[in-house]
């Protein structure tokens, strides 16, 4: 079965960084999407960026310019690299991972994704 561990969370200042990783196991597709996900506490949960399997990257407005995603096939493992980090940021991160053969360049929805990790926590102080 495909399971997902986040790790990299921590507390930052404003303007500091951080990186999260997100280790997939039971890996045996070709095709795929994944996702950076976040959920503060009494908020619904926003796509933060994605990427297929092509490589192509998408991001929401509010991170744009900010954060990175990237990937490792090697080593079946998911980054976010987060510069700038805005108090706005804080929230529980998610990584998600969906291997249905659908092709899209972005994928930032919820409902587009099977497979969740169990969260990574990022406090940015201001």
């Amino acid at each position: 079965q495909v399971q997902l561990m986040e790790s990299g969370g921590g507390s930052v200042q404003a303007g500091g960084s951080l990186k999260l990783s997100c280790v997939v196991s039971g890996y045996t597709y070709s095709t795929y999407r994944m996702g950076w996900f976040r959920q503060a506490p009494g908020k619904e949960r926003e796509g933060v960026a994605s990427i297929n399997y092509a490589g192509t990257p998408c991001y929401a407005d509010s991170v744009k310019g900010r954060f990175t995603i990237s990937q490792d096939n090697t080593k079946y493992t998911l980054y976010l690299q987060m510069d700038s980090l805005k108090p706005e940021d804080t929230a529980m991160y998610y990584c998600a991972a969906d291997f249905r053969a659908v092709w899209s360049t972005c994928w930032l929805g919820p409902v587009d994704y099977n497979y969740w990790g169990q969260g990574a926590q990022v406090t940015v102080s201001s």
